[in-house]
């Protein structure tokens, strides 16, 4: 029951699209998410159609039963500003760090410590809690770095904290550590149904699971339909040209011979490209993880689209636990909280 989520995928499979849908879908029934970004593209602001964010938590949907998206675009030198006020209550000095770019220098020689405060404040997020002592997010999704680099930039805690055995940093890294090596976390990996996808997902997977890593699901993003039904694809695979030009002709079909040739053409790309997804499939199904299923969206991913994802992911289970499984009551219905897949 993960409240801390976070969306990898090899770069053009639309793990910003996913993340923002999922954040969606976890956020129905009164339930409150936060959705964070941590790559300074400003992806999740154009798929809501917003302005660009700032480095504040600002509420930029509702979901479905009242529920709330929240989100927030987090900066290295703002969270390092944050740092520095927390544990050496430097204040106006860390701004002053700032305008001598001392922040810049730190973040630099050491790229590390970059990663350390993104994910150091996501964290904060999902142990944050109000007056009352309820989490604040029921959820929080981060929409991470590209599979390469999941793995380095999810454990780069445990290198800071060999580096520094004592003090703060060694403690606000174990910190985040125990977070992301916890039952609160999943890592989810979007794939397509591709051959190169599928393999860097199993590869991430693998790296995942050496560094002891929870890895969630697998989510397969822009699937196409299967245009023709088995007989058909078998037809298709068999180039039958006779077949269905005696089939055309019978229809009624005028000049069917000229559209044998065509019609063969691209019944058999299509049946090829259902026997290679068919394939990786197969491949998926090899890894032993759950996986969810998003479909193509003809006409791109407007704001109406990923509304239509995230109810893709609740006909699949995705977000669909109820309060009484988990003996907690969502947000608005109660004093209890919510729980994920």
């Amino acid at each position: 029951m993960s409240r801390f989520q976070v969306v990898s995928g090899k770069g053009g499979t639309g793990k910003t699209t996913v993340a923002a849908a999922l954040a969606l879908a976890l956020a129905t029934e009164g339930r409150r998410t936060l959705l964070v970004e941590v790559e300074g593209r400003q992806g999740i602001a154009q798929l809501f159609e917003s302005e660009a964010l700032p480095y504040e938590e600002r509420r930029i949907a509702v979901a479905p039963g009242g529920g709330e998206v929240h989100a927030l675009a987090i900066d290295a030198e703002r969270a390092l500003l944050d740092y520095l006020q927390m544990f050496y209550k430097l204040g106006s000095a860390g701004r002053a760090l700032k305008k001598l770019g001392a922040i810049d220098f730190a973040t630099t020689i050491a790229p590390g410590v970059r990663d350390v405060l993104l994910t150091g404040k996501a964290c904060e997020a999902v142990r944050r809690k109000d007056k009352q002592g309820r989490f604040v997010y029921d959820y929080v999704i981060m929409d991470a770095p590209p599979t390469g680099r999941i793995t380095r930039f999810l454990n780069v805690n445990d290198e800071v904290a060999g580096l520094a055995r004592i003090g703060p940093i060694h403690n606000q890294a174990q910190a985040v550590m125990r977070v992301l090596k916890s039952p609160e976390t999943a890592v989810h990996l979007v794939t397509l149904l591709e051959e190169m996808p599928v393999q860097e997902t199993a590869d991430g997977i693998a790296e995942l699971r050496a560094a002891e890593l929870p890895v969630g699901r697998i989510v397969v993003n822009m699937v196409r339909p299967h245009l023709l039904d088995e007989d058909a694809l078998r037809t298709a695979s068999g180039n039958r040209r006779k077949e269905l030009a005696k089939t055309l002709t019978r229809a009624g079909v005028t000049g069917s011979a000229g559209l044998v040739r065509p019609l063969l053409e691209q019944a058999a790309e299509h049946a090829q490209r259902v026997g290679l997804e068919r394939e990786q499939r197969a491949a998926l199904a090899g890894l032993g993880l759950p996986t969810a299923e998003l479909p193509l969206m003809g006409e791109g991913v407007s704001l109406a689209a990923l509304y239509e994802l995230a109810e893709e992911f609740r006909k699949q289970g995705v977000g669909d636990e109820t309060a009484d499984e988990a003996g907690r009551t969502p947000r608005g219905r109660g004093s209890g909280r919510g729980v994920g897949s």
